[in-house]
């Protein structure tokens, strides 16, 4: 598993369904590669990994330059085949990502030797000559550096061998995984939650960090990223239509694609403690996020206060991380003193069984979203959902093919007053709640089970593994006697044991 920013370090939607992944199959041995920003990040886990996860590897987007220091002041200097790879990466011209790949991973040099070096000034020049004359060539060529250095401290990254690579977005894991399959020619599969391009653009047009032309430099690199692992991939994923239909339209082939809604154990949900004798008299809100600027904590707050103002029995349980992104939680948690709202609860982390059952509805006010699990998992416990038209929440509320009706309400993101108007609805109507929790719940139990979504991996694993000669652990027992992935032995090689690889790598 290949993962940025998320698993085992973070809590969250993305990181619960890797969990669920690796636990439910134990007959498997996985292996995480986690994308981090920092080594202060290293070992600080937010879950107990399951036995069959035998090790994680850590990649940093931003690190020490650990490569071999230059010799009489002479910087790294690159044949004409690497200057034409690496030509060809910033001008996005029929990328040589093979001859990258070699290049990082075979030579041992430093990356800012590299970026401070005649040769990717020189490409540099030239790319901006064709293509940005008429900006400060400084900046220009500043913000080449800043966008190159992860790329290239990433490219560097020791690999660990795999049967096959599952890159849980595109972006940085996307190329490590296409990396990985070109040195080891083991399957591919990316699976995207929320479409990575987009969601880089998004945080991209809103930062302020970054201006004017700018952006669009940047964004160019994260489709780049994008297409390449699009191009490697022997299956992608997307977990609704209309994230398929986005997939397509930035260049995935249409026949790698398919559609794997997410699942929960709806077992986990079946006996859950319901309403407590201190919850008599009031109409529990609740609201299971990490405390995060992407979740618009602020504007549930907001919709919440003006909510209350017209039915004062509102309770609203803000449940998840709030130490995460500190700064923001700290003016959520001054922003329900400065509005003087009460009832608003901040449990941190918790047990999502433990409380859900006390809810009458859930709200959801991100900004962004794929498909979130906490709505499925409010329909495990059949409560209603208050949420944004982002992702595929509509699909959630309103279903994609079925005709069970609204298990919700959907509003506009950051709008405050609709916001309002949707939980006073469902704070007024016992009745409504009731409905719309059967439907959220028939939804998931036709759709939406872990059953079927493990089901669905367990097929594309064994129908990837097929195509570069691995067995499923099941078939590999039936047929060698044995109980894991066999290998074929043009593939036994490893990049990290030099006398063993079919090209030299000092180590």
């Amino acid at each position: 598993m290949i993962a940025e920013g998320c698993y085992p370090y973070v809590v969250g939607g993305v990181s619960s369904w890797i969990h669920s992944i690796i636990k439910s199959f134990p007959q498997v041995e996985f292996v995480v590669l986690a994308i981090v920003s920092k080594r202060s990040q290293s070992g600080k886990f937010a879950y107990e990994l399951p036995n069959n996860l035998t090790e994680v590897y850590e990649a940093y987007l931003e690190d020490l330059d650990w490569g071999h220091k230059r010799k009489s002041g002479k910087r790294t200097q690159l044949n004409k085949e690497e200057y034409r790879a690496l030509r060809s990466i910033l001008l996005d011209e029929n990328v040589d990502w093979d001859t990258i790949f070699t290049m990082f991973q075979k030579k041992r040099f430093s990356v800012d030797d590299l970026l401070m070096g005649a040769d990717f000034l020189n490409i540099v020049k030239e790319c901006y000559q064709r293509r940005y004359p008429l900006i400060v060539f400084s900046d220009f060529l500043w913000t080449m550096r800043s966008i190159y250095m992860p790329l290239f401290l990433i490219l560097q990254t020791p690999l660990p061998r795999a049967d096959i690579y599952h890159c849980v977005a595109t972006g940085y894991a996307g190329v490590l995984g296409s990396m990985a399959k070109h040195f080891y020619r083991s399957g591919l599969l990316v699976s995207e939650h929320g479409i990575y391009t987009r969601e880089r653009e998004e945080e991209l047009l809103k930062a302020s960090w970054v201006e004017g032309i700018y952006k669009n430099v940047w964004i160019d690199q994260f489709r780049k990223m994008s297409r390449l692992a699009y191009e490697r991939a022997d299956k992608v994923t997307s977990l609704y239509e209309h994230a398929r239909q986005l997939q397509l339209g930035l260049g995935c082939a249409e026949e790698k694609t398919r559609v794997t809604p997410n699942g929960i154990d709806m077992k986990r949900f079946s006996d859950i403690p319901g309403r407590q004798p201190e919850d008599e008299g009031y109409i529990n809100v609740g609201a299971v996020l990490r405390v995060a600027p992407i979740k618009d904590v602020k504007t549930m707050i907001r919709a919440f206060a003006f909510a209350k103002e017209q039915n004062p029995a509102l309770k609203l349980w803000i449940m998840g991380p709030v130490d995460e992104e500190k700064e923001y939680a700290e003016e959520c948690f001054q922003l329900v003193e400065a509005m003087h709202v009460k009832d608003v609860i901040f449990t941190g982390r918790i047990n999502v069984a433990d409380y859900l059952g006390r809810m009458d509805f859930t709200i959801l006010t991100s900004v962004s979203e794929g498909q979130p699990l906490t709505i499925l998992e409010g329909y495990a416990a059949k409560k209603p959902v208050i949420a944004t038209d982002v992702g595929n929440c509509r699909g959630l509320i309103y279903g994609e093919g079925d005709d069970l009706g609204p298990a919700g309400i959907l509003t506009h993101i950051m709008n405050v007053e609709e916001i309002a108007a949707a939980i006073r609805e469902l704070a007024q109507s016992s009745r409504l709640r009731k409905t719309m929790g059967e439907c959220g719940y028939a939804r998931l139990k036709k759709r939406y089970q872990l059953d079927q979504m493990i089901e669905t991996y367990k097929d594309l694993y064994i129908s990837i593994g097929w195509e570069y000669g691995k067995l499923w652990p099941d078939e590999a027992e039936d047929e060698y006697g044995g109980t894991g992935m066999e290998r074929s032995e043009a593939d036994d090689y490893d990049i990290e044991n030099p006398e063993a690889a079919d090209f030299d790598l000092d180590d």
